[in-house]
């Protein structure tokens, strides 16, 4: 059975600690929304990539290099996969759509995780989880409800469901963000999953690559620093409180993605994706449960 590290880090900084690592992916987020309707989601990636990986391969070498175990580099790849599909999906979506509608859409991803946890385990499903997942739906609809109404067009539906979508490989992820923060320090995943990511990405190069034009490369800089200070403060806060409690960190999101989108593209938050957002709030934290999902997982597999 693989051992559970003890911490002595009360839950409130550790809830802070993840607190400030979405903060900081929201900014990231803005800043990946002016490179994707600049270059694309593919390049956009691409070059953010080369630089994550080089300030994981710092980090690492920092803390320390040490031959990861044969469970961690599973991990490391299952993860970095999941993570490359999920993002290229998420910021092709995010560059169609407002971005508090999708951050609002992808919160469905909390009680997707239970319900992938209980599959995993064999467990029944509670009818607090069908009621919640029930009640998302009902706040997915008003949100795209509220996009039809406004005429956003076919390609912010589109959008919408590549959101969505990303959002189902984002349940997943946050089963692997436990087990791979129990099997392997910040800094060795922070490296590993970008170069995951970018060995994916780079076999599309020969077809996809360009050169990134010169105004993007400090947007390109910034993104990549970014990403990789929420990863680290993410991955750390993970490995010291219940997956859980902090996952109640990610709605504050919404605020930054509200404020974000009015202050940098003029996008104004429509009423039904307040509405929508809510309900769908409300649901995840009605489903949560305070037993750690992936620790059960990491108790049951091991």
């Amino acid at each position: 059975m693989v051992p559970i590290r003890s911490s002595s880090v009360s839950p409130a900084f550790a809830f802070l600690v993840a607190a400030l690592g979405i903060a900081l992916f929201s900014v990231m987020d803005a800043v990946m929304k002016g490179l994707v309707l600049a270059i694309g989601v593919y390049n956009t990636m691409l070059w953010r990539s080369f630089g994550n990986v080089a300030l994981g391969a710092v980090a690492w070498g920092v803390v320390g290099v040490r031959r990861p175990s044969r469970r961690a580099m599973l991990l490391h790849l299952g993860r970095g996969s999941i993570t490359c599909a999920m993002g290229l999906l998420f910021f092709w979506g995010l560059a169609r759509v407002p971005m508090a509608q999708a951050i609002a859409l992808s919160y469905i991803a909390p009680i997707l995780a239970l319900i992938l946890a209980a599959w995993w385990l064999r467990e029944r499903v509670s009818i607090r989880t069908i009621g919640a997942v029930i009640a998302a739906s009902l706040g997915i609809a008003t949100i795209l409800a509220g996009q039809a109404q406004t005429a956003l067009g076919a390609e912010a539906f589109e959008g919408a469901v590549a959101i969505l979508a990303s959002a189902v490989l984002y349940a997943v992820n946050l089963i692997l963000t436990r087990l791979q923060s129990l099997a392997a320090r910040p800094a060795e995943t922070a490296f590993f999953q970008s170069g995951v990511i970018l060995l994916i990405l780079i076999a599309a190069a020969p077809w996809l690559a360009v050169l990134p034009p010169t105004a993007t490369l400090l947007p390109l800089a910034g993104a990549t620093l970014l990403a990789f200070a929420s990863m680290m403060l993410l991955s750390w806060a993970y490995g010291h409180g219940e997956a859980g409690y902090l996952a109640m960190t990610e709605y504050t999101s919404f605020v930054y993605a509200a404020v974000l989108g009015f202050l940098v593209f003029g996008e104004r938050v429509s009423p039904y994706t307040l509405v929508g957002a809510s309900v769908i709030v409300v649901a995840c934290i009605v489903a949560a449960r305070r037993r750690d999902i992936a620790a059960q997982t990491l108790e049951q597999a091991a």
